[in-house]
C-alpha cells in the first residue's frame, strides 16, 4: 500500500474551552493588530491548531477609538456599504468612521483577515470591541496580553 494513501486527517480532540484575552488597541496599527486579533481567533497560536475547528480564544478589544492608520489613511480611507437599490453605496472616511463608531473599523478590519467561510460567522462572535477603557466582561477573567 502507497503510505501517501494510507494517512488519515487527525482533529484535536476534546470540546475547545476558550481562553479571554484583552488587547489594549491605544496607539496601535490598524492591520497589524488586526492580523494579530485574526491568528488569535483561529487559534493558530495554539499547537493542537486545524482550519475546521474554532479552537481560537475570546477577545477583548478596549480603546477602539484610539486606534492608529499609517501613511495618509486617515484622510483618504473609504468604507463602503450598499443597501442593493439603485443609488443605495454609502462612502463613509476613515476620519468620519472613527468619530461616529470606531468599533466597526476594528471588527471590519479582522473580519477580511478570516477565512471565507462559515467559521468565519462564528469566529466573529467571540470578539468584543470597546470604545473606551471601560468594558463589561469582567466577569470572565480576561488576561491582558501585549501584541
Amino acid at each position: 500500500m502507497d503510505p501517501l494513501y494510507g494517512q488519515r486527517t487527525t482533529h484535536p480532540k476534546g470540546t475547545p474551552s476558550p481562553e479571554w484575552i484583552l488587547v489594549d488597541a491605544e496607539n496601535q496599527i490598524l492591520g497589524r493588530l488586526a492580523s494579530q486579533l485574526a491568528k488569535r481567533l483561529m487559534g493558530k497560536h495554539k499547537p493542537d491548531y486545524h482550519p475546521s475547528v474554532a479552537h481560537g480564544d475570546s477577545i477583548v478589544v478596549i480603546n477602539a477609538s484610539k486606534v492608529k492608520v499609517s501613511g495618509d489613511k486617515f484622510n483618504k480611507k473609504v468604507y463602503r456599504t450598499h443597501s442593493g437599490y439603485m443609488g443605495g453605496l454609502k462612502e463613509r472616511l476613515f476620519s468620519k468612521q472613527i468619530e461616529m463608531d470606531s468599533r466597526k473599523i476594528i471588527l471590519h478590519a479582522v473580519k477580511g483577515m478570516l477565512p471565507k467561510n462559515n467559521l468565519s460567522r462564528k469566529l466573529m462572535t467571540r470578539i468584543r470591541v470597546f470604545q473606551d477603557d471601560k468594558h463589561n466582561l469582567e466577569s470572565q477573567k480576561p488576561q491582558k496580553i501585549e501584541l
